[in-house]
């Protein structure tokens, strides 16, 4: 917890459920141990792991202990075409997904242009990296209450200076994530912290940030 009583929360991570190397449990220990309050599990999902992907994370979650890390059902719609961002977002829902993730436009893989657009029209919470993302789409994204990740992970930060300017400049929501996917990835609460300075915030800013996430996603 913060000075300003902010807690830590991740809400990008990977397990080997999809392309990381942990369990789900021993990832949540690992984030409990370093000092987080809640990790959301979003795991790579297309249509073709869709089904068991979501179904794994939930039945997880829900048998999860109390009193622990809260552990979050969450995935990341990765590289789907635009077309299908609005089905797969509804299936997940139905599914008790509770944080969606859309792998944005980012600066180091060839995401489809016209992701950033189809995935803010459709029931997201989160789109990750996006550094690639027009002004316009920003406000959309404000409009919609969709939170835009400030990424700490090596390439898809590149863009952070930028988000941070266009989105105090329409009022977007931010969220910082790590996009963790083995355990040298995931970060003390210190590192979280400095990812957010060194994207252009000021320290209230940061804990505003942490707190809006835990209240959306968390509480």
């Amino acid at each position: 917890m913060t000075k300003q009583g902010a807690k830590f929360i991740e809400l990008h991570t990977h397990t080997l459920i999809s392309d990381g190397v942990l369990l789900p449990s021993e990832l949540a220990r690992r984030y409990e141990e370093a000092g987080f309050g809640a990790v959301a599990i979003t795991d790579h999902v297309d249509l073709s792991n869709i089904k068991a992907v979501t179904v794994s994370i939930r039945d997880f979650c829900k048998a999860w202990p109390k009193g622990r890390i809260r552990v979050i059902p969450g995935v990341e719609l990765t590289h789907l075409p635009p077309e299908q961002f609005k089905g797969a977002a509804r299936f997940c829902r139905k599914q008790g997904i509770r944080v969606i993730i859309v792998h944005g436009e980012t600066l180091v893989e060839p995401v489809q242009a016209g992701t950033a657009e189809a995935a803010l029209r459709a029931d997201i919470d989160i789109l990750a990296h996006p550094g690639l993302i027009r002004e316009e789409l920003v406000g959309l994204a404000a409009r919609k209450g969709i939170f835009l990740e400030i990424s700490g992970r090596k390439g898809h930060c590149l863009g952070n200076g930028r988000l941070v300017r266009l989105a105090r400049a329409h009022k977007a929501n931010l969220c910082l994530g790590t996009d963790a996917h083995e355990p040298s990835d995931i970060p003390s609460p210190a590192f979280m912290r400095a990812v957010g300075l060194g994207a252009g915030l000021d320290e209230d800013e940061v804990d505003s940030i942490l707190r809006r996430a835990w209240r959306t996603f968390a509480a």
